[in-house]
């Protein structure tokens, strides 16, 4: 016996990808995801296995922060198979990369506020020398915060 392929609203694929059905609405009209087939009667979206397989693989990349537009150029590499190889390690070490950056910049303001800590704790120990010590330390730290938000 065959089984009858299982089909999903956009409210089901919605809570199953944990997408928003307006962003799975946004990705179908901006390219990311191909259209997705209409009720015959309805003329709703019906999502299939197949669609969800790429929703899951978009929604990783979308909680990686990679943009749009990358996204859009992964689904269409995919679509070429191995013959995009080469473009989609491109796309993923760039999007390694940033992650990479953005991880040193929070370790960078995890500190600081680390300091702050320190500086206070200093403070309410009644040890001015070592909160001047801690308040000088994250200065020069701020210095490299704020050069962080210029890059």
């Amino acid at each position: 016996m065959t089984a009858v392929p299982r089909s999903y609203s956009i409210k089901e694929a919605a809570a199953l990808t944990g997408l928003p059905a307006s962003t799975l609405r946004y990705y179908e009209q901006v390219g990311v995801i191909a259209p997705i087939s209409r009720g015959a009667t309805s003329g709703h979206r019906v999502y299939d296995e197949a669609d969800l397989d790429q929703l899951m693989s978009i929604a990783c990349l979308s909680a990686t922060g990679m943009s749009v537009t990358d996204m859009r150029q992964y689904m269409a590499n995919a679509r070429r198979g191995a013959d995009a190889a080469v473009e989609q390690q491109r796309l993923l070490e760039e999007q390694r990369r940033r992650l990479a950056t953005e991880a040193e910049a929070i370790a960078l303001r995890g500190r600081y506020v680390g300091l702050k800590v320190t500086y206070w704790q200093a403070v309410a120990a009644g040890d001015p020398a070592r909160a001047q010590e801690v308040a000088a330390q994250a200065s020069a730290l701020a210095d490299e915060l704020r050069q962080v938000g210029k890059d």
